[in-house]
């Protein structure tokens, strides 16, 4: 599956950035976005596409496999948290997620994004996701953030995916019964310090206090 590649900066920049970038009031992912001719067809986070994304609410299933983590969970890579899952207007389930890697790449590998991507440093957030409640969450999709130490935002917001490099993967079909799973990446960078967490942020509670894994 391919996916075109968009790029928002953060608050620090205060005017509009050009083509696939616009700038930000707050460092996160309030500002709309446009298309990169260059990147690849659009993540199912992006609110204009057909894939359902992840959201949390209170009326999110039970978890069917032990306790779902609280927000403000502090985690290690290769931890495995159970967490409230929605996608859609209907459809509500519960998640297992395990960060695998947080790996680095090489600023040549943001070529796909374009002359605004020069001097960024991108890092692959690589993770498992099981489904823990049963619920069918076939072909639905969830994106992980990139923190820095401290869990502070890295500045710079992506949509999309690196082929070959990390791969965006929707669910199967097939994640549509418990203990179904599938393993995916998502795909962040930074100008400025080492991305240190991933950070899951789906819903209310999730965005003001997130999950996050650390080495």
């Amino acid at each position: 599956m391919t996916h075109k590649g968009r790029i928002v900066f953060a608050a620090a920049l205060t005017a509009t950035l050009g083509l696939g970038l616009t700038a930000c009031n707050d460092g996160e992912d309030s500002a709309s976005t446009q298309e990169s001719p260059s990147a690849s067809a659009p993540a199912s986070s992006d609110p204009g596409s057909e894939s359902p994304s992840a959201d949390t609410g209170d009326d999110a299933a039970a978890p069917a496999d032990g306790d779902v983590a609280a927000p403000g969970t502090k985690l290690k890579i290769g931890d495995r948290a159970i967490l409230p899952f929605k996608y859609g207007t209907e459809k509500k389930g519960t998640i297992a997620v395990t960060v695998t890697a947080i790996e680095k790449g090489a600023e040549a590998d943001m070529a796909a994004f374009g002359e605004k991507a020069k001097g960024m440093t991108p890092y692959y957030i690589r993770m498992k996701v099981e489904n823990v409640g049963g619920t069918d969450l076939s072909y639905s999709s969830l994106k992980l953030r990139g923190k820095l130490a401290g869990g502070g935002p890295t500045g710079v917001i992506l949509i999309g995916d690196l082929p070959g490099k990390c791969d965006s993967e929707s669910a199967p079909r097939e994640f549509a019964a418990k203990g179904a799973s599938f393993e995916t990446c998502s795909l962040s960078a930074t100008k400025t310090d080492p991305i240190a967490a991933a950070s899951f942020e789906e819903g209310d509670a999730y965005s003001d206090s997130p999950v996050l894994w650390t080495s």
